[in-house]
């Protein structure tokens, strides 16, 4: 009787987990075995291979595996030959409903050489188990893959292929980067514009303007890459910087050496499509490599981006953006036009008064040419006081700085004089606690209760005891603090008006309060200026 002949697909599968596992699984091996099984077996005609190369086999959208289904729904191919059941997937929901119902509907004939599982000959009642048993083979590769990642992670090692602009690769410690001064001042340069009130747009003009190359470019003359973008391209390509290029840099912890991880992950082992992770999953490893920004100017910086400080196109009306707060309720004022008036004018005002009108907070309306002028003198005062004697200004923002010190450090002190107190106390209460139960004094269940509640009140002392600790040292002023504002206001000498670049870098905050009538019948309003590192002075 003359066998029916098969247009056969060889299917080869390898994912990088199973790479853990050698020479047995990988496409060479698999291809060896399939080859000698059709040899040995002349009915089956090699129509063409199907290699998934780095894909799982729990993800069904792989890109061969579609082209081998094309082909099959095409009546191309009626017999697939695999390795194992694993080289076809590793989900058993899938795999059963490829092997009971497509398969059979398609009329294709299924072989999985080394399991001994062939449709024609029926299925064993073992397939589902050992599908169950690929599926959580699967799972467990991915839970343990994950762990020594984590363990990576924690002792400090980066894993990524590529190092971030401005570092390269440890040539001699694995997983390890180091400072590339060929592009670091590039970085620098990025978050000095950034500190000194510049936005990404504007610094990404400011680099093309000075022709610096961009990330891309050093990629491609370093190892090839992005070759698409420059290759046969003008020289003007090299320096085309995006702002997204700018907002990453600027925004990426590295440049202070800390390494984040688990900003994205997989919603599963089974479904490899990449989510963002909420900020509380992120796993932060700080100091794992040298930095090439300091602390301060990163927060600084990350404080301007929060608040999306920028200058607009209308100049006049939007360089107070972001800066300007209600004393009473805190909320930002809002900008206004009174366009009605014979010559219109701009204006601030609160904008929950502007939102519930009278409910909890008033106007606190104060005129946008009032405020420019009040703001631009008290920076021309501090500019040539900064220029005729330096070294006062000084003492006098750290004599400043020590009257609100010691008004904050008392309060504070005073707090955690008596945290401190109540926590020695506890202590000495559970010590005699401890001596009446064993005397028989009070009852276990006593024992029980007053331990936790105490255990309770123990722990809360020492969280506010940190609490207030930490509140102490970030109060403090230091010379080096009063410096930075110093050379700042140095480096905007006798200004002749207001920019928001300029108001970015040198203020803090400006707080505006709700205007009174004075004795005399005129209207006074109080504005308080808080600068940047050295808060209010007078």
């Amino acid at each position: 009787m003359k066998q029916p002949q098969y247009n056969t697909a060889l299917y080869m599968r390898l994912s990088r987990d199973d790479e853990t596992f050698g020479d047995s699984v990988s496409i060479e091996t698999q291809r060896t075995v399939l080859t000698q099984f059709v040899r040995e077996h002349p009915e089956f005609h090699v129509v063409s291979e199907f290699v998934d190369d780095g894909w799982s086999g729990t993800n069904f959208e792989r890109p061969q595996f579609k082209r081998m289904m094309e082909e099959i729904e095409a009546g191309n191919i009626n017999c697939v030959i695999t390795k194992d059941l694993s080289r076809f997937g590793r989900e058993h929901i899938m795999m059963g409903y490829y092997l009971e119902f497509v398969f059979p509907k398609l009329k294709v004939r299924y072989i999985a050489v080394n399991d001994n599982e062939d449709t024609d000959r029926g299925l064993s009642d073992f397939v589902p188990f050992k599908n169950l048993i690929n599926e959580f083979m699967a799972k467990d590769t991915s839970r343990k893959s994950k762990a020594a990642f984590r363990a990576k992670f924690l002792n400090g090692e980066r894993v990524n292929s590529m190092a971030p602009f401005g570092y390269v690769k440890h040539p001699d410690i694995k997983n390890k980067l180091m400072v590339d001064e060929e592009t670091a001042w590039i970085v620098r340069k990025i978050f000095d514009l950034a500190f000194h009130g510049m936005g990404a747009n504007r610094i990404s003009k400011v680099l093309m303007d000075e022709k610096i190359p961009c990330p891309g470019w050093f990629q491609y003359t370093r190892n090839g890459g992005c070759a698409h973008f420059f290759e046969g391209q003008p020289d003007e390509k090299r320096y085309v910087w995006s702002k997204t290029h700018v907002k990453n840099i600027l925004k990426d912890e590295t440049y202070i050496g800390n390494t984040v991880h688990h900003r994205q992950g997989t919603i599963s082992y089974k479904n490899k499509r990449v989510v963002r992770n909420p900020q509380e999953k992120w796993l932060r490893i700080e100091g794992t490599h040298e930095a090439i920004i300091e602390t301060d100017v990163f927060e600084a910086v990350q404080k301007q981006i929060t608040s999306r400080r920028r200058e607009c196109k209308d100049h006049s009306s939007q360089i107070f953006s972001g800066l300007l707060k209600c004393a009473d309720c805190g909320w930002s004022m809002r900008y206004g036009v009174q366009s009605s008036a014979r010559n219109p004018y701009a204006y601030y005002k609160c904008g929950k008064y502007s939102d519930f009108q009278t409910m909890g907070c008033t106007s606190h309306y104060i005129r946008y040419d009032a405020l420019y002028a009040y703001v631009l003198a008290r920076i021309q005062h501090w500019s040539v006081k900064a220029i005729q004697d330096e070294k006062a200004l000084l003492n006098q923002l750290l004599s400043t700085g020590d009257r609100e010190r010691n008004a904050a450090q008392k309060k504070q002190t005073a707090e955690l004089k008596k945290a401190a107190k109540r926590k020695t106390e506890i202590d000495g209460l559970f010590a005699k606690l401890y001596e009446d139960w064993a005397a028989g004094r009070i009852t276990e269940y006593n024992f029980n209760m007053l331990t936790a509640k105490y255990q309770t009140e123990q722990s809360e002392l020492a969280e506010k005891i940190d609490t207030l600790t930490a509140e102490l040292d970030t109060v403090k002023q230091t010379e080096s603090d009063a410096r930075k504002w110093v050379d700042l206001i140095r480096q905007y000498a006798n200004p002749t008006e207001l920019t928001a670049p300029l108001l970015n870098a040198l203020i803090e905050k400006i707080v505006i309060h709700q205007s009174v009538k004075g004795e005399d019948g005129e209207q006074e309003q109080e504005i308080e200026i808080f600068y940047r590192f050295i808060g209010k002075i007078d």
